[in-house]
């Protein structure tokens, strides 16, 4: 039985007498509510105008295609002596030639970080170009992409690699390749990437601050409409995610016939669209068509989730957010259609030979390369340049700690396969002002 409160005198410590009016509070205790509460107003105002600012460092979110560089704007041109890349099909007769020309429509939460990753070693290691954004690590999300975005960008300019994220538009990227240039891709369960996405950023959707359950994601998937603002300040986020990083209009009604011209549109776009559950397959077929080595498509999984922060969905939510998320579960279903015929055109055996080949490469570099040959929560990263971005208000995302002592062949490859997407931007030379002041806002205020 839980203990009697205690009489109002014991409560406050008196010594027998009644608690007198709050009026006659000993002055050391008044002045100290008066500075707590001077803290409380200073510290409200102080974050109104850091969201203030960060409102006007991101790009509204119905941003058009207004935004886009002119239309009058010289394409790609390929500076001289700069030879097209033979497009033999990989596996002919006549062999291949390793592709350096890359377009990676990077979309969020679909385990885009670490293919990231492969495309920043390869591109290091042969020299290449890349298109890298102005400030941040973005190109002005969840702004369309345009041209002008790119950091010293100059009319004409011609790039081998553009892969951060961006909301996609089609001729302004299809201006900065040269025209044999592969498009790709990656998609994920629309309803764990939901569920990832509404976990990840959920904080930073106003409309989600009126949930107040202990399972904001249950609660939410009960009645989403109730909760759901189209118009509201990220809203973007938890509805058709995919749909709108690839351009399109994420609240179509679903039986409009634009969602399926676009869903081909797609198709006829990107030579190869990955899919998160086969990443492994997907790399296989990724290597085959650029014409890749195996030690190209090496990986650790980066900006992965620690499997506590959050329960997995039901079987009802699971299906509730896939119907919240319909026109992304349309677009997920035709691509998951086309990746197995092309498993099937690749051969099943020799998928399985290179799936396993794949495996065992990764795990041969884990013992190499990886402190204790495991991801590790964010406080037990030892090294600032191993700390993965977290989202705001928690340190769920999982991070490595390099191994001391590697050999010289590996050292190099270990540390830039375990590098964060902040950290390796900024060796690559990249502008990232604002995502900096960002950090250190967010480092001072312990966000």
């Amino acid at each position: 039985m839980p203990k009697a409160s205690p009489q109002p005198s014991q409560a406050w410590g008196s010594s027998g007498g009644s608690l007198g009016p709050l009026s006659e509070m000993p002055l050391p205790q008044k002045k100290r509510w008066v500075s707590m509460a001077k803290g409380l107003v200073l510290g409200a105002l102080f974050t109104s105008f850091l969201l203030l600012l960060y409102s006007y460092a991101v790009p509204p979110l119905h941003a058009g295609l207004a935004s886009t560089t002119p239309e009058g704007a010289a394409p790609c041109s390929p500076a001289p002596g700069e030879p097209e890349v033979p497009t033999l099909a990989n596996g002919s007769a006549g062999g291949c030639q390793p592709r350096r020309d890359i377009v990676f429509m990077k979309t969020h939460k679909t385990a885009s970080s670490t293919l990231l990753n492969i495309l920043f070693r390869f591109g290091q290691k042969h020299g290449l170009k890349f298109a890298f954004p102005n400030g941040r690590n973005d190109f002005d999300y969840p702004a369309f992409f345009a041209r002008s975005l790119v950091q010293d960008y100059r009319p004409g300019a011609c790039f081998n690699i553009i892969c951060n994220h961006m909301r996609f538009h089609y001729d302004e990227v299809r201006g900065l390749v040269p025209p044999n240039a592969t498009f790709i891709t990656v998609l994920r369960d629309p309803a764990r990437l939901f569920e990832s996405s509404f976990h990840y950023f959920g904080s930073v959707v106003p409309f989600t601050w009126k949930l107040s359950g202990h399972d904001k994601l249950a609660e939410f998937l009960q009645d989403p409409d109730r909760y759901y603002d189209p118009n509201g300040y990220n809203a973007h986020y938890l509805r058709n995610l995919l749909f709108f990083d690839l351009g399109y209009d994420s609240g179509l009604d679903p039986g409009n016939p634009q969602v399926q011209e676009h869903i081909l549109e797609v198709e006829r776009r990107f030579h190869l669209v990955l899919l998160q559950e086969y990443f492994d397959e997907s790399l296989v077929l990724l290597k085959d068509l650029l014409c890749w080595e195996l030690e190209d498509v090496l990986y650790f999984k980066l900006n992965a989730r620690r499997a506590s922060a959050v329960p997995r969905l039901s079987g009802e939510l699971y299906q509730r957010a896939t119907a919240w998320n319909v026109l992304d579960a349309r677009l997920y279903r035709h691509f998951n259609a086309s990746f197995w015929r092309k498993v099937e055109a690749f051969g099943r055996e020799r998928m399985a030979r290179e799936v396993a080949a794949l495996r065992r490469a990764n795990e041969r570099m884990r013992h190499i390369c990886i402190d204790g040959g495991r991801a590790v929560d964010a406080a037990a990263i030892q090294d600032s340049a191993m700390q993965p971005w977290q989202p705001l208000g928690a340190k769920s995302i999982l991070g490595y700690n390099l191994k001391k002592s590697i050999g010289q062949r590996h050292a190099e490859l270990c540390r830039r396969m375990l590098t964060p997407e902040i950290q390796y931007l900024m060796d690559l030379g990249v502008n990232l002002w604002v995502t900096k002041l960002w950090k250190l806002i967010r480092d001072f205020l312990k966000w």
